[in-house]
């Protein structure tokens, strides 16, 4: 028999199904225990002071518990002590971003993604550079500063060279006072040798999700390409970060298999980078199997109801406190308001999935990967979250001053973030409101803003002051 073991470069190993299936008996054994679940919840609590050590507080078994629970007193106080936490390492910040999707050719089979090989019905695209750098501007023009590239996997249309070369076009894309700062790329898993050479090209994280942990699962929804292999997909963030890359992003797609077993497998893949490297997950994101061409979110079983999902999303903020959480529009408005309470950190604004999907005015459809539930405009995203009590923050400073990694995670996890994202949120904040917001939204950010200087910390809240006042007058691009 296979014997977990959090520590192996196998993923057999570090996600081990055995020690899933164990530690789902044993939740269930104690979903009416409520002092069990007290004890655990107890334990988390020392994350309301942001902890100096490196690892998740609690393990993927206590946090199942903790799903399993049943009463309803206990699940009140996880939603308010994932408050809490969230409050704790990242204040009311909210960071937004967009995807831009670069092509949709690829070779793969996955049965829940409408990109698939055997997919007649939706038009095959490909950016070229001169388009790529059209979509950065349309962007640029909405106000985005941060962007998650993504492309299927295609060795002859998709080879690492285009996506190195759609790298240096979108860093190298400046129109009026728009610039994207940070490139997130979420792209198959390939060899180390490749990561190496992402990491060169300076890319934000490395998102890949995994889509299932249950290995049969996998294989089954994964019938043919390269993806097909289990062990090369799950390892893949391993070698990402033997190759350099230090900031790295989990996912799985709930509704593919039991929520429970996903929820398990994805603490244990954040222990094992913890393990290994000293560093876990740098985001988390939680998407759900959603329509889109060839897709119908029926044939899967394993649909989640938005209130189990936002207990999972409560359970993973208080489980890896540290990590940044993010959120698409595939989920609704009133979904999303939801999850920003309870541990999400980030969102994307005015998205579209499509290919090319951003210069045109009216929304395409006929290349979306998935079906966008949230389809506000990103200004009308920003004076909502303003209006929630969330501030919006296009910071990408940390990455850009090197505070990456286990940098990034020790600064995180002492709570000393908050010392730099605060005041580089309302820097980014200002940046937006002169360049390209409504009246509106306007009026209302900079009060936000004057009231929101004052929890800057005292040495830098005069200097904060004075950039903001700089970038009133046209400067742009001051950071802490």
């Amino acid at each position: 028999m296979i014997r977990y073991d959090v520590r192996s470069p196998r993923a057999d190993d570090f996600i081990n199904h055995q020690e899933i299936l164990d530690t789902l008996a044993y939740a269930a054994m104690h979903r009416h225990d409520a002092a069990l679940a007290r004890s655990i919840l107890e334990k988390a609590r020392a994350n309301l002071t942001p902890a100096h050590d490196h690892g998740t507080t609690l393990t993927h078994r206590e946090a199942s518990v903790l799903l399993a629970c049943e009463d309803p007193e206990v699940n009140a106080e996880i939603r308010q002590l994932a408050r809490d936490i969230k409050q704790a390492y990242y204040g009311n910040r909210i960071v937004l971003f967009a995807p831009l999707y670069l092509s949709n050719y690829c070779v793969n089979g996955c049965l829940y993604c409408p990109y698939h090989a055997k997919n007649r019905d939706i038009p095959r695209r490909k950016l070229t550079q001169e388009e790529i750098r059209a979509e950065v501007i349309a962007l640029q023009d909405m106000g985005h500063k941060r962007l998650a590239i993504e492309a299927g996997e295609d060795p002859a249309h998709n080879p690492l060279s285009y996506i190195l070369e759609s790298l240096e076009t979108i860093y190298g894309t400046k129109h009026k006072n728009g610039a994207i700062r940070r490139v997130n790329v979420n792209i198959a898993a390939t060899t180390e040798d490749a990561y190496r050479q992402l990491k060169a090209a300076e890319i934000g994280t490395y998102i890949l999700f995994q889509e299932t942990y249950h290995r049969a699962r996998y294989e089954e929804l994964h019938p043919s390409g390269p993806k097909a292999d289990y062990a090369w997909h799950t390892e893949a963030h391993d070698r990402a970060m033997a190759a350099g890359i230090d900031d790295v992003g989990l996912g799985v797609l709930f509704g593919l298999e039991g929520y429970a077993y996903e929820f398990a497998g994805l603490l244990m893949h954040a222990e094992h980078l913890e393990a290994v490297f000293g560093v876990g997950p740098h985001t988390i994101s939680v998407p759900r199997v959603k329509p889109a061409s060839d897709i119908d979110p029926d044939d899967f079983d394993n649909g989640i109801p938005d209130e189990m999902f936002e207990k999972i999303i409560a359970l993973i903020r208080i489980a890896v406190p540290y990590t940044g959480m993010i959120i698409s529009t595939r989920e609704s408005q009133e979904v999303r308001a939801a999850a920003l309470q309870l541990g999400v950190s980030q969102i994307s604004g005015g998205s579209r999935t499509s290919v090319g999907g951003y210069v045109d005015e009216a929304r395409p459809h006929d290349t979306e990967q998935f079906d966008v539930s949230d389809q506000r405009t990103l200004d009308e995203v920003i004076g909502w979250l303003m209006d929630e009590g969330h501030l919006p923050s296009f910071c990408t400073a940390c990455y850009r001053a090197g505070r990456t990694g286990d940098r990034f995670m020790e600064f995180c996890k002492n709570g000393q973030i908050l010392d730099f994202c605060q005041p580089n949120a309302l820097l980014t904040l200002g940046e937006y409101l002169c360049d390209y917001a409504s009246p509106a939204v306007a009026e209302k950010g900079w009060k936000m803003i004057d009231a929101e200087l004052a929890r800057v910390p005292d040495g830098r809240r005069a200097l904060a002051t004075d950039y903001l006042a700089r970038i009133c007058t046209g400067a742009r691009d001051f950071r802490f």
